[in-house]
């Protein structure tokens, strides 16, 4: 199956949550194994471009892509804006908050000045101080992703009431609903955008955390609702806390909460969708693949897009070699 069959089937999944395309389902558990998880270009492919660029967007679909991940912060006059940072800083030549700022003044700003790329002597160059990007809109960056490719939305601003009904006003404008799931850290955002019927949202992080954490640490099992999507990290540094009558004790893990036993939870009531942050290699992808894991949010889908070629199909796991 091609990689932009696997988005089509994603993109009907989306919709499948509201009505429609629910014959057309994801490949389910058993046969998982034999497709790759789809590629969603992190912030447009941090790593590739300078991120949440219309560049970077361009260069995300170049090389095939299959769902585009941005992420959204509200000007001060109330327009969504691609954007991570807390401060303008860490990636333009500006200062200041987003949140602080009107968009004709953020529009002045080089989104690229701070990207670098290494040259072959190991020196950092700055490309793009001498070529400026600016800071999109959200409604421009839809309307440079074709329709059929998915989006991930991750807010990155509070109060979330105020940026949340400003996206649903461009989502209504750019019809953009069905081939849009929203993310956020903050589950200030489920009850936000619950005033919006058509709002399709991962289940919050403390939900997913909290269901990885009962199957790692006590073998039990709270599966999210049928149709359900949840993202975690693959890999994340944790610190496991142990609480005593007269003290804690604490100890750092780098823990992999997705397993097997966490795959067969999630999955327990049927149709769940599984998405896991931060697979930047190889070994890590054909893992994912082997557990069935929906989708994987990578920084660099130039490299990953190769991985994927060469890994090819049937996809062999471990499981089979014996």
């Amino acid at each position: 199956m091609t990689s932009r069959a696997l988005a089509s089937l994603w993109l009907c999944a989306i919709a499948a949550l509201m009505s429609g395309c629910a014959s057309q389902a994801l490949p389910r558990h058993v046969d998982a194994a034999r497709s790759l998880p789809m590629i969603v270009a992190h912030r447009g492919g941090t790593a590739d471009f300078p991120e949440n660029t219309l560049l970077a967007i361009s260069g995300a679909l170049e090389h095939q892509a299959d769902a585009i991940w941005l992420s959204v912060q509200l000007t001060r006059d109330g327009v969504p804006v691609l954007y991570r940072p807390a401060d303008l800083s860490a990636n333009t030549d500006g200062r200041g908050t987003v949140a602080n700022m009107e968009f004709a003044a953020l529009a002045q700003l080089n989104a690229g000045f701070n990207f670098a790329s290494a040259e072959a002597n190991g020196a950092a160059t700055y490309p793009y101080r001498a070529h400026p990007l600016r800071i999109p809109t959200l409604a421009e960056a839809l309307n440079a992703i074709p329709p059929s490719i998915p989006v991930m939305l991750d807010m990155k601003a509070l109060p979330a009431d105020r940026q949340a009904a400003a996206v649903a006003r461009v989502l209504d404008e750019a019809n953009a609903w069905d081939r849009t799931l929203l993310y956020s850290t903050d589950a200030a955002y489920q009850t936000a955008f619950a005033a919006y019927p058509r709002a399709r949202l991962f289940e919050s992080r403390d939900a997913t955390r909290g269901r990885l954490a009962n199957v790692a640490l006590a073998h039990d099992c709270s599966p999210p609702p049928t149709g359900a999507w949840a993202a975690f990290e693959w890999s994340r540094k944790m610190e496991l806390v142990e609480t005593f009558t007269l003290g804690e004790a604490r100890s750092a893990v780098n823990a992999k909460l997705w397993t097997p036993q966490a795959m067969t939870c999630f999955r327990a009531r049927g149709d769940a969708h599984v998405m896991a942050i931060g697979v930047d290699d190889a070994e890590a992808y054909r893992a994912a693949a082997c557990l069935g894991i929906d989708a994987v949010l990578v920084d660099s889908p130039r490299t990953m897009q190769a991985i994927r070629e060469r890994i090819g199909q049937p996809l062999q796991c471990a499981d089979e070699a014996h």
